[in-house]
């Protein structure tokens, strides 16, 4: 998910929208404001670490994925404000779970299904997403968007401290995907590094945290310690012997380890 501090950021992730009306009324495109080919300056020097004309590069490549359910999930992320991974990392998440013949994915933090609409699409059929949330709003806001796209069959959605959840549920697990509040990243990472299959995939979302990391001092986290956390995590993951890694700068930071076999 997005920086809560930034909502110029984290609401958008692509430079148009849509307005959906419901039934038989067609989606209609509606222009929206570009933003300027350079990062806008904030007052502690947080950057978006790939350059916004690239960014908007990137999303043209992806337009073939609309159809109304997706559009109508992005349109409410913008209305809300609401912090999802967008559609240029929604695509890749995509990839990475195809690219491993992933079965079984686990989300900690799951909003209302926006991941979870593109790795039930790699899972295919009779492959299952695992999703948690601390809200039971998110999860039946879930289950109305995929069962309207026939994927809701593939999702086990769970209310509660994802931490907890994860635990008591059986893995191993093809994908392992962290989205939870980001100082828990060390936690997560510890706990799921056993737990992902050899051959298997975890991702981190947020891991370049609008360029926190590379302060020297932080001096606007949007929780104390956040940041640390971050580093402390991505440290970790690029110091263990039993992952490989690597941490792609799209958006905000996808980090994606893989378990050596």
């Amino acid at each position: 998910m997005g920086d809560p501090s930034l909502p110029w950021l984290h609401a958008v992730e692509w430079q148009w929208c849509f307005v959906i009306q419901r039934v038989t009324t067609p989606v209609t495109e509606v222009g929206m404001p570009r933003r300027p080919l350079t990062p806008r300056p904030t007052a502690h020097g947080l950057i978006e670490p790939v350059h916004p004309a690239v960014f908007d590069y990137l999303a043209t490549l992806h337009r073939r994925h609309d159809e109304p359910v997706l559009l109508e999930m992005e349109r409410e992320a913008e209305t809300r404000g609401f912090p999802i991974v967008g559609r240029v990392v929604g695509a890749f998440l995509e990839v990475m779970a195809l690219a491993v013949g992933a079965r079984r994915v686990f989300e900690l933090g799951s909003g209302y299904g926006y991941s979870a609409y593109w790795f039930s699409r790699a899972v295919g059929a009779g492959g299952t997403v695992i999703c948690t949330d601390g809200k039971a709003e998110h999860a039946r806001q879930a289950r109305a968007y995929l069962e309207r796209v026939g994927r809701w069959e593939r999702i086990d959605f769970h209310v509660g401290w994802a931490q907890d959840v994860f635990r008591a549920v059986d893995g191993p697990f093809d994908v392992i995907y962290n989205d939870v509040d980001k100082g828990d990243y060390p936690e997560v990472w510890r706990l799921a590094r056993e737990r992902v299959c050899p051959g298997g995939l975890y991702i981190a979302d947020n891991t370049l945290w609008y360029g926190r990391v590379v302060q020297d001092k932080v001096v606007d986290d949007v929780e104390p310690g956040w940041t640390e956390a971050i580093r402390e995590h991505n440290r970790a993951i690029a110091d263990d012997p039993d992952y490989d890694c690597f941490l792609n700068p799209i958006r905000d930071g996808v980090i994606v380890a893989r378990r050596k076999v």
